[in-house]
């Protein structure tokens, strides 16, 4: 008989593995324009 002990764990992890992945991908696309965009909001809240 198999144990599934560490099956969930395994699960989990790999699931971190691609949301990981997907970030890092996303923000190394559109990591520019973010930036932009934050720098324009933080320009804006500091005008008096």
């Amino acid at each position: 008989m198999y144990t599934e002990t560490g099956q969930g764990l395994v699960e989990y992890s790999l699931i971190l593995l691609l949301v990981a992945l997907a970030l890092i991908v996303v923000l190394s696309i559109f990591g520019s324009d973010l930036a932009d965009v934050y720098s324009n909001i933080i320009d804006n809240i500091n005008v008096p």
